[in-house]
């Protein structure tokens, strides 16, 4: 596979995983991960997992996303190819509704997303525990979907 094709590769993964999450298919979601694949939060609050490895472990984590936040849009997206062609960084921001309150929220992220034949192989997810604390009253999402 030629470098252009594992850009559009890496691209079309980060397109079906901001789709899943507007889907509200978080199980589709961690569908995409290869079985090995890890997501890492390198700004994790206290108290939240710093890394998941493997597509189950990514699975348990987002299992509950939807229980307590229904995203609607992402907003604000910008994507940056890096000299590796499987590898994009993504800015972007999600708008929704808070399940709780019925309030709206947004969060921003900036992923540094890997995509290798089998999937996603690298998530590093840079979140704001401080704007999680704002959206839920709590600084990680962890210990709110278990």
């Amino acid at each position: 596979m030629d470098d252009d094709a594992r850009r559009r590769r890496a691209h079309a993964a980060v397109d079906a995983a901001l789709d899943r999450v507007l889907a509200h298919d978080m199980a589709g979601f961690a569908a995409l991960w290869a079985p090995d694949g890890t997501m890492t939060f390198p700004f994790a609050a206290p108290g939240s997992p710093r890394a998941l490895t493997g597509r189950n472990a990514v699975a348990d984590y987002v299992a509950g996303y939807n229980d307590l936040l229904l995203p609607t849009a992402v907003v604000d997206e910008v994507r940056h190819t890096t000299g590796d062609p499987d590898t994009v960084v993504v800015e972007f921001g999600v708008r929704g509704t808070v399940v709780a309150t019925g309030a709206d929220y947004a969060l921003h992220y900036v992923a540094v997303v890997t995509v290798g034949p089998d999937g996603i192989t690298g998530y590093r997810d840079h979140w704001s525990p401080l704007e999680v604390q704002q959206v839920l009253g709590r600084t990680g999402l962890a210990e709110a979907t278990r």
